[in-house]
């Protein structure tokens, strides 16, 4: 089995199919197994008793090793070496993401249409728009 690090840097280890996931931590991270994360097609290795054929890891098979600083959590937050669904790097795009830009885009059409069309705005509207534009603004420095 290889043994891939962050660095880039493989390590062969060798291993037979019955034996664990624990053993094979502690055989080649003695001490750090509770700091080490193995990762094999983009899953955690986290059952410490699960063998690695039951896992389907055969001879030459490439598992992903990470070293956390801190105690093992549940719900670790690793990159996956190998994600599942490809998305832009550095973008996660979700519905908060987009919501002030939106604003942002609708509040200037108001202004726009506030300048060139002035006669459709009313004082109240007018007030209203300004009002709308301050709280935003606020919101928007507040949030950033």
């Amino acid at each position: 089995i290889r043994l891939k690090f962050l660095n880039d840097t493989e390590e062969v280890a060798m291993a037979r199919p019955e034996d664990t996931v624990g053993v094979l931590k502690s055989k080649y991270f003695p001490g750090q197994e509770s700091q080490m994360k193995l990762i094999y097609r983009g899953q955690l290795l986290q059952d410490q008793a699960r063998t690695l054929r039951s896992l389907r890891i055969t001879d030459n098979c490439v598992i992903h090793c990470h070293r956390s600083q801190g105690a093992t959590t549940a719900a670790p937050a690793l990159p996956d070496p190998v994600p599942a669904v490809p998305t832009a790097p550095g973008l996660p795009l979700g519905g908060g993401t987009l919501m002030v830009p939106t604003v942002m885009v609708v509040l200037a059409l108001g202004w726009y249409f506030r300048v060139n069309y002035r006669q459709l705005f009313t004082a109240p509207a007018t007030v209203s728009l300004i009002g709308v534009t301050v709280l935003v603004t606020f919101l928007a420095f507040g949030v950033y």
